[in-house]
């Protein structure tokens, strides 16, 4: 396929997306208050794994707290104390386990009063204060003593961290797992109650992205977004106030670096959220190119169409890595741009404080925490603490940019798992459903027109009845509305005018359960499952007994091959039943009908892939078995109508013929006069099996 095809086939798939409303509108802004509205829509999914939660945050809180504060005393121990050989402060000596002669004993005011002194005296005078600060210090002997003992605290703490960095995550992880799953299987069980017409609207690929794909962004948001963005703006609330109390200038200095990343953000956030946005609908759009290649695997396969399919494989992967490529190019930039401003701004702040421990300038507050740091004054570890938390605080405002960046795609996502769960079901249950009768009377569709779109009527002002023991065969030529009738009495959708009645009753007055628990139907797909043969009977009647499963399989006319398999019932099926001929799948799909013993059968093509002598037979089976029973057949085998009680002829949405085979051959001229000539003369050039 020519490229041009193919991205002509791209953007038709696009415009398809934005007119049916899967995809959301790239022009709404994630506004604040949209964000909050869609956190708050996680809620649900939190409150069975509340007790979690909580710990996870006391955890995370305990462990930041301690980081922080435990960075702060190991940066004041190993710069000021062990390697420049200041004296302790109160607390850190007696958590060392240390006497009076390692404390500090000249509180701030008392070192600046003597440094005036200093200043205004003799040489005698500034000899003698020279050794007052020799005796402030900590001897070798005891400096090795305070390296040893901090020593073992270290140890401890990266045991501690150890602990901490293998554990919180691990449990973390398991957490926010457990959210996405709550909300998978409320997705999916979504997915279940809509009804036919938005599965014949919407991508298979599409749901399975939703599911999968756009489901697993509520751990993000939660927990890389929400939490991580609370955790940014305290470290960034902190890292300010820290600074501030080191010296106000440095705080000014800080929001002054603000004031330009907030505006690049502001600016590049529409640039983010169109790519985000298209990288969602590309890769969606790519996950419904697999599910249909591998749905149409034989038919790729038998008409060569191999190098075809790869082309357009090829151009969709190709687009889809190129939107997810973009958006990330799009987080970069921003990132780039933001860590940019901040490092100029670290630069500038470590020369300024710099010259400021050169001039050993005092410190804002360090005299109120010299009980347990020693940054009375601008010495190398306050330098070394400030310009860390400088640059720490500008690291989590370009953490916050960031995550504000993954906001755009992460909601994104979100909203569009949550638009599936949004999504009303078409089908309403009755507020005071009825008790579906135990004996169905008949089944009757009064008056009903039906359409897939308003454009395009299927059926049309239709009447048909059947009673308790008939067999009715529904025939005409395809797309004249047969399965379209069988899906109304199954209530996979509701007639547009008129109604389905049981026994006088409108279907939409009983429970959906009920209406499908009492009605079976067999399809000429034949779909089995791997498993047992047995499994596969009572794979829509779990319940059911060995001897109800035999039973089924004898009236299907099953039994016969099964009992001469060697492991019988208990046999096991390859991918949908492999093993199998078509013939024998057939015999299995209808037993798995008859197991669950409903008063309404569906037979849909049930005889299409048997000869004529198990046909005939598996017939004469069902006519007893249903005696007390309503069948419907939709069939095109003049063998099989033959044997109906009645025959319904559609044409065009409505019934144009209806009564016994014997009636409407007499008719002149009829519709179901011409079609059984014309088998006729099929099966006379031996086309066709009658």
């Amino acid at each position: 396929m020519a490229e041009a095809n193919l991205r002509e086939e791209s953007e038709a798939l696009q415009r398809l997306a934005d007119q049916s409303g899967s995809t959301l509108a790239t022009s709404q802004e994630l506004s604040f208050r949209r964000i909050w509205s869609l956190i708050w829509r996680c809620v649900p999914f939190l409150v069975p794994m509340w007790k979690h939660i909580v710990l996870l945050l006391i955890l995370g809180a305990i462990a930041g707290s301690a980081f922080y504060v435990g960075g702060l005393v190991t940066i004041d121990v190993v710069s000021n104390k062990i390697l420049v050989g200041s004296k302790l402060q109160p607390m850190q000596a007696k958590v060392l386990f240390l006497d009076e002669s390692y404390v500090v004993q000249a509180t701030a005011e008392e070192q600046i009063a003597s440094d005036d002194e200093v200043t205004g005296s003799d040489e005698a005078a500034a000899a003698e204060s020279d050794e007052d600060e020799t005796a402030d210090l900590l001897t070798v002997d005891q400096r090795k003593i305070v390296r040893n003992r901090s020593i073992f605290w270290f140890a401890l703490g990266g045991l501690a961290i150890i602990a901490l960095v293998s554990f919180v995550p691990y449990y973390g992880q398991w957490v926010w797992q457990s959210v996405n799953q709550n909300l998978r299987v409320r997705m999916h069980g979504q997915l279940e109650h809509l009804s036919l017409k938005y599965h014949h609207d919407s991508k298979v690929g599409d749901a399975i992205f939703r599911l999968f794909q756009d489901s697993s962004m509520i751990t993000q948001v939660l927990d890389g977004v929400l939490l991580n963005f609370i955790g940014l703006l305290w470290a960034l609330l902190t890292g300010t106030l820290f600074i501030v109390l080191f010296d106000p200038l440095l705080g000014l200095i800080l929001c002054a670096l603000f004031v330009p990343m907030y505006i690049a953000t502001w600016k590049l956030t529409p640039f983010v959220r169109r790519r985000a946005h298209r990288n969602r609908v590309a890769n969606s759009y790519l996950t419904s190119q697999l599910q249909e290649f591998f749905a149409a695997i034989r038919i790729v396969k038998a008409s060569r169409t191999e190098s075809t399919v790869l082309d357009k494989f090829k151009y969709m992967s190709q687009t889809a890595l190129d939107a997810a490529f973009d958006v990330r190019l799009a987080f970069v930039l921003l990132s780039a741009l933001v860590m940019l401003l901040g490092g100029l701004g670290v630069i500038f702040v470590e020369y300024l404080i710099g010259s400021w421990v050169l001039d050993k300038r005092d410190t804002l507050l360090g005299t109120a925490l010299a009980f347990l740091i020693g940054f009375q004054i601008w010495n190398l570890g306050a330098f070394q603490a400030a310009t860390g938390s400088y640059g720490d605080t500008t690291g989590a405002s370009y953490g916050l940019v960031r995550a504000w960046s993954m906001v755009q795609d992460l909601f994104i996502g979100l909203e569009r798992a949550f638009l599936l769960l949004d999504l009303k079901p078409d089908l309403e249950e009755a507020k005071s459903p009825s008790s579906f009768p135990q004996d169905v009377n008949s089944v009757r569709w009064e008056d009903v027109s039906f359409a897939y779109a308003s454009n395009q009527p299927v059926l049309n002002d239709l009447s048909l009845e059947s009673t308790q023991g008939e067999v009715t065969a529904l025939v005409g030529a395809s797309g004249s509305g047969k399965s379209t009738l069988m899906s109304l009495l199954l209530r996979l959708y509701d007639p547009d005018q008129g109604s389905v009645l049981v026994n006088g009753i409108d279907l939409r007055d009983f429970s959906l359960d009920q209406v499908r628990l009492n009605t079976s139907i067999a399809l000429q797909s034949n779909v089995l499952f791997a498993g047992t043969i047995a499994a596969n009977i009572a794979y829509a009647r779990q319940q059911a007994t060995r001897e109800e499963i035999e039973n089924a399989a004898r009236v299907a006319c099953a039994a016969e091959f099964v009992e001469e398999l060697e492991n019988g019932y208990d046999t096991e099926l390859g991918e949908r039943g492999g093993k199998l001929s078509s013939g024998q799948r057939q015999r299995l799909s209808i037993a798995r009908a008859l197991v669950r013993d409903t008063p309404i059968l569906i037979l849909d093509e049930p005889t299409a892939a048997l000869d004529a002598e198990t046909e005939h037979r598996v017939l004469r089976n069902l006519a007893d078995w249903g005696e007390n029973r309503v069948i419907f057949l939709i069939t095109h085998r003049l063998s099989t109508i033959r044997n109906a009680d009645k025959i319904a002829f559609l044409q065009d949405g409505k019934i144009v013929e209806h009564g016994t085979h014997d009636e409407l051959v007499a008719i002149e001229g009829g519709h179901y006069r011409e079609f059984v000539n014309a088998e006729m003369a099929l099966a006379a050039t031996g086309t066709d099996d009658v």
